[in-house]
């Protein structure tokens, strides 16, 4: 037989599946965890990859709403360990890198950016990724989920907000329990605490997501916004500080489309149509 230049040729490989998968349609941004062989754990490609679409969807005007969710049987596991583990060989390679060019990032882009944020809680939320459903405004858990903060159990401190968002939505001495002594706590003693905003079963999970996020993809976007940036300045400010945002920003909503269609629509006795703007 003659060996042709074919049969020399090595055989293709499939690709990977890309690690974050994002889907954009009516306004809202689905972004999906896809490594669910590894938990979807955050190696150096997911985060890259998530880092990236966070800033394209905050920047986008056509994006009114972004999901935040995980393919398989978790939402996210935080750090991937096996490829930590193997940075801990390189004495240039430290977590404190990873914390500064991709968590704080991460968290800062899903806690600012001017419209609202949904977190669908499909599985186990650990570590970093726990810290990002935190981040995000509203937190739908499939009653299958579980949460654990899981850094002291690896004899880590926290990072990714944890030690600013825990504190605000259960109080500093249940979120210092939650965070030096680590477990697993399941959705529904999360809702009691908390710590997400509704429990589902699991089959009706992305229903229940897809039906908030259309909720929200339809308002007053730029008022969604404001209200995000409110709260989160009036935090650490006084009560001066405080108000005098408040009416920097009521001064811009009040001048803005969403809210002349809104004073309009109330006369009018109809539901109003939102733009974003």
């Amino acid at each position: 037989m003659t060996e042709t230049a074919d049969d020399r040729r090595p055989a293709e490989t499939p690709a990977s599946p890309a690690p974050l998968l994002v889907e954009v349609a009516d306004g809202i941004a689905w972004l999906r965890l896809n490594r669910p062989e590894a938990m979807n754990s955050l190696d150096n490609a997911l985060k890259d990859a998530l880092v990236s679409a966070l800033r394209k969807v905050g920047d986008d005007p056509a994006v009114r709403c972004v999901v935040l969710t995980g393919t398989g049987r978790a939402f996210c596991v935080g750090q991937d360990l096996k490829e930590h583990v193997r940075s801990l060989g390189d004495p240039s390679s430290t977590l404190a890198t990873t914390v500064t060019d991709h968590y704080n990032p991460i968290v800062t882009a899903l806690s600012t950016m001017n419209k609202p944020v949904v977190a669908g809680i499909n599985g186990v939320a650990a570590g970093a990724g726990l810290s990002f459903a935190l981040a995000c405004d509203f937190r739908i858990a499939s009653d299958r989920a579980g949460l654990n903060t899981s850094f002291a159990g690896i004899a880590l401190s926290c990072d990714s907000g944890a030690s600013w968002s825990l504190p605000r939505l259960v109080g500093p001495a249940r979120a210092k329990e939650l965070l030096l002594l680590p477990r697993t706590v399941p959705a529904d003693e999360a809702l009691a605490l908390g710590l997400v905003t509704k429990v589902v079963p699991a089959d009706e999970l992305e229903a229940a997501v897809d039906e908030l996020a259309r909720q929200l993809a339809d308002g007053p976007t730029l008022a969604y916004g404001s209200i995000r940036r409110a709260v989160a300045f009036s935090a650490s400010a006084d009560l001066a500080a405080a108000l005098a945002n408040e009416a920097e920003l009521m001064a811009l909503t009040g001048a803005s489309n969403d809210h002349r269609a809104a004073v309009d629509a109330f006369l009018a006795k109809q539901a109003p149509t939102y733009t974003g703007t």
